[in-house]
C-alpha cells in the first residue's frame, strides 16, 4: 500500500518549519524532504525525511531548543508500530516520526570525505532528548552523509530556499560507494532487533553497488527476489510485504531463514565492492532506478 504525505504530515512538516524559521532566522539556507515521500512512496512505517542546510552551526541553547520542541512533532515510530500490528495499515492515526539533519553548508560544500553533521533527530533518539542530552551521537562525522546528499540532489522537494544543487555539491562516485559499505558490520548486529529495515537496507545496498541506482524499499525487495536462491526468497517476500502494509510484523515462522539470506545478501556486496575497488570510476555516478 503506497501513500502519499496527507494532511497530519504535511502539518508535522509545516511545524518544522516555523520551528527551524524562528531558531535559525536568515541563517536557514534551504530544507528538503526526500526519502520515501519522493522516491516509491510513503508506506505505513515510513518516516519524513527532511534535510536542513544552514549557514552557520547550532549554538546549544538553539540544539536545547530543537532536542526540546521536535519530539512533540514527530510522532513515535514504536507507538505507530504498535497500532498497525493491532488496527491494521488502513486504521492508523498515529502520526509518522521525523528524521531531521541539520548540515552546515561549509562542512559539505566544498565536498569532503568523510563529511560532518550539526544536528540530528530521529526517533530513535527521543529517550535521550527528553531526559536533556542535546548531543546524544558519539561524533559529527557521518560517512551516510554521502547517501543523503546524493538522495536530495537526484529526488527531493524544495519546501524552503534554493534548489538543492545551489547549496550542495556532488558526491563523488568512490566516496558514495564508500560510505554505502562503511556500517555493515553494524547493520548486521541490528538484524535480531529491527529484521525488516536490516533486510531491506542490505537489499538497497546490493542493487546500489551492482546497478549505481537508487531504489525504493518495495523496488530493491522486488530486485532482490529476482536474484535471491530459492531458499531465500520467502524472507525478502515478508520483508517487502510488511513494508507495504500486507502482512504483519512476524518473522517466527522462517526465522531460521533471516540469517542465512543476511549473509547471503552481505557476500554479494561484498564481492560487488572487490570489484570496484579495481575499477575505473572516472565516467561513473548515482542514478534513480527508471
Amino acid at each position: 500500500m503506497q501513500t502519499q504525505p496527507d494532511h497530519g504530515s504535511e502539518a508535522q512538516i509545516a511545524r518544522c518549519l516555523r520551528l527551524l524559521e524562528s531558531i535559525l532566522g536568515p541563517d536557514l539556507l534551504g530544507v528538503y524532504l526526500y526519502g520515501s515521500a519522493i522516491v516509491g512512496g510513503l508506506q505505513p512505517y515510513s518516516d519524513l525525511d527532511l534535510f536542513v542546510v544552514s549557514n552557520r552551526p547550532t549554538t546549544p541553547e538553539e540544539k536545547a531548543r530543537l532536542a526540546a520542541s521536535l519530539p512533540t512533532i514527530s510522532g513515535n515510530y514504536f507507538a505507530r508500530v504498535s497500532e498497525i500490528a493491532s488496527a491494521g495499515t488502513d486504521q492508523v492515526s498515529s502520526p509518522r516520526a521525523l528524521e531531521l539533519l541539520i548540515v552546515v553548508k561549509s562542512e559539505v560544500n566544498p565536498w569532503h570525505y568523510p563529511p560532518a553533521f550539526d544536528f540530528q533527530y530521529g526517533d530513535w533518539l527521543r529517550q535521550e532528548f527528553e531526559g536533556g542530552n542535546i548531543e546524544p551521537w558519539p561524533a559529527k562525522v557521518m560517512p551516510d552523509l554521502a547517501l543523503l546528499v546524493t538522495q536530495v540532489l537526484l529526488a527531493s522537494k524544495t519546501l524552503l530556499g534554493p534548489a538543492p544543487e545551489q547549496l550542495l555539491a556532488p558526491v563523488p562516485y568512490h566516496d558514495f560507494m564508500i560510505a554505502s559499505v562503511k556500517e555493515l558490520d553494524s547493520l548486521a548486529a541490528d538484524l535480531a532487533s529491527d529484521t525488516r529495515n536490516v533486510l531491506l537496507t542490505f537489499a538497497r545496498i546490493w542493487s546500489t553497488v551492482v546497478t549505481d541506482a537508487i531504489r525504493s524499499k518495495p523496488d530493491v525487495a522486488a530486485w532482490a527476489l529476482d536474484r535471491l536462491p530459492a531458499a531465500y526468497q520467502p524472507v525478502m517476500q515478508r520483508a517487502r510485504a510488511i513494508c507495504i502494509g500486507e502482512a504483519p510484523e512476524h518473522w517466527s515462522d522462517i526465522d531460521a531463514l533471516v540469517q542465512p539470506c543476511t549473509d547471503f545478501m552481505l557476500s554479494k556486496i561484498r564481492e560487488q565492492i572487490a570489484l570496484l575497488e579495481s575499477a575505473d570510476h572516472t565516467h561513473k555516478s548515482i542514478k534513480l532506478a527508471e
